[in-house]
C-alpha cells in the first residue's frame, strides 16, 4: 500500500480506538476549545507538543515554525498569540525549543540555504549577541547553548509583544515559560533559572 494511503488507514484506526476508549471523545473534542496553554515550538516532526506533555487534542493551542522564533513582524505567529491570549484566554505561553535543532545548526553554518537564510538571520543575530560566551564552547556545546539562548530570546519577545503587555495591563493572568526538549531522552527542561 502506498505510504500516503497508510496515513488514512492510521487515522481510521486512531479514530476507532479513541471512540472505543471513550464513546464521547469526538463529541467533547468538537465542542469549543478552551486550552490553558499556547505552545510556540519548532516545526521539527520529532517534537509533537501534545504527546511530549501528555495532553489530548484540544488541551494545548500550538504554533510551530522553524527554530520556534517569535519575530515582531511575523503576523502568523502574532495572530496565533493574539487569538490564544485575547480569545482563548490561555494562562500559559510556552516557548519550547529543542537540542539538535536543524535551524540552529543551519544558522551556525556557512552554507547558503536559500530563502530560509532570511529567517535564520534572527538566530544569527542571537549568536552574534552572545558571541563571547559561544566562542568558548566546542561545536556541540555551542549549538546546544544557542538552542537555549534562542528559547530565552523568543520568550522575551513574547513578553515584549503588544499582545502580552496589553493583557498584563488588563490584569489577565498569563505566565511565559522557556522550555527546551531533549531528543535523546524525551525530557523537558525549564530554562527559567538558566541565564
Amino acid at each position: 500500500m502506498d505510504k500516503y494511503f497508510q496515513l488514512l488507514e492510521n487515522n481510521k484506526e486512531w479514530a476507532e480506538s479513541n471512540t472505543k476508549a471513550d464513546p464521547h471523545f469526538f463529541d467533547k473534542l468538537s465542542d469549543r476549545q478552551s486550552p490553558e496553554y499556547l505552545w510556540i515550538g519548532c516545526s521539527d516532526s520529532r517534537v509533537p507538543a501534545n504527546q511530549i506533555v501528555g495532553l489530548l487534542p484540544g488541551d494545548i493551542f500550538v504554533h510551530r515554525n522553524v527554530a520556534n522564533l517569535v519575530v515582531h513582524t511575523d503576523f502568523n505567529c502574532l495572530s496565533v498569540l493574539q487569538y490564544a491570549v485575547d480569545v482563548l484566554k490561555v494562562k500559559h505561553v510556552i516557548v519550547c525549543g529543542h537540542y539538535g535543532c536543524g535551524g540552529i545548526d543551519a544558522a551556525l553554518g556557512e552554507e547558503p540555504l536559500g530563502l530560509i537564510d532570511n529567517w535564520l538571520g534572527h538566530i544569527k543575530d542571537i549568536a552574534y549577541k552572545h558571541r563571547e560566551e559561544l566562542s568558548t564552547l566546542n561545536e556541540h556545546d555551542k549549538a546546544a547553548r544557542l538552542c537555549e539562548l534562542n528559547v530565552l530570546e523568543q520568550a522575551a519577545n513574547v513578553k515584549r509583544s503588544s499582545i502580552v503587555t496589553e493583557a498584563i495591563k488588563r490584569g489577565q493572568p498569563l505566565l511565559i515559560h522557556s522550555w527546551i526538549y531533549s531528543l535523546r531522552n524525551g525530557r523537558l527542561k525549564d530554562l527559567s533559572d538558566v541565564k
